[in-house]
């Protein structure tokens, strides 16, 4: 079994699903009493949040690098960021170690192709939907098109997520929110939908819709299972 490295805490309730997910699937596969070969570097997300608020780029790739070189010196074997905003950084991160990033949005292109989507719609941060790390990855590398929500839209999320998700507070207005700019992306010529922020999984799952739904945070922690056993 190859050792996972976890870049969280960003914020640790989606980095708690992140772990669960991971050690679940591994039982699952190995049978017994077995468990992922992991080593997580958390961060104090509140520095996080700030340096992002103030577009500080700079000084977030310093920390996703350091912690990205400290667990390329605990040993492991490849390393998962468990957050979609910051793979805004990838290749700086990339860049930085000798060791394979995991990098979430190929993870969920992998699925998104298996259903022979190519038009997609995309809830996030505002980073992430507006911001084209994720948006021009999904098409230039795998040909998939991404419809985000308007601007009103787009602000109510970012809100929720940060004012409420990450500090684990889950509201059924806020789900209502989600639904409803769900069903408009739908109307808009979605053929799916990225919860591509990792703490809407949540708010929102196909328990509240029909959609299809590609939670990226289900996805990228099942795909570090896979490569651990490789």
């Amino acid at each position: 079994m190859k050792k996972i490295g976890l870049i969280g805490g960003m914020s640790w309730e989606s980095s708690t699903l992140y772990y669960q997910i991971i050690n679940r699937n591994i039982q699952e596969k190995l049978g017994g009493v077995h468990s992922a070969k992991s080593v997580l570097y958390s961060v104090d997300f509140n520095e996080i949040a700030l340096l992002q608020k103030e577009g500080n780029w700079e000084k977030l790739a310093e920390l996703m690098i350091e912690a990205a070189q400290t667990l390329e010196k605990a040993g492991v074997d490849f390393i998962v960021l468990c957050t979609n905003t910051m793979h805004k950084l990838s290749d700086a991160i990339e860049n930085s170690i000798s060791i394979p990033l995991v990098h979430i949005v190929d993870a969920t292109a992998e699925k998104i192709k298996e259903q022979d989507f190519r038009k997609i719609g995309l809830l996030g941060t505002s980073f992430t939907m507006e911001q084209g790390f994720f948006k021009d990855r999904l098409l230039e590398k795998h040909q998939i098109e991404t419809i985000i929500p308007n601007e009103q839209q787009r602000a109510d999320i970012h809100r929720i997520i940060y004012n409420e998700l990450v500090k684990g507070i889950i509201k059924d207005e806020s789900r209502t929110i989600y639904l409803e700019i769900i069903k408009d992306l739908i109307k808009n010529g979605a053929e799916g939908i990225i919860l591509g922020c990792t703490e809407i999984e949540l708010l929102v799952t196909n328990h509240f819709t029909n959609a299809k739904l590609f939670n990226t945070a289900e996805i990228h922690a099942k795909k570090a299972v896979e490569l651990s056993l490789e």
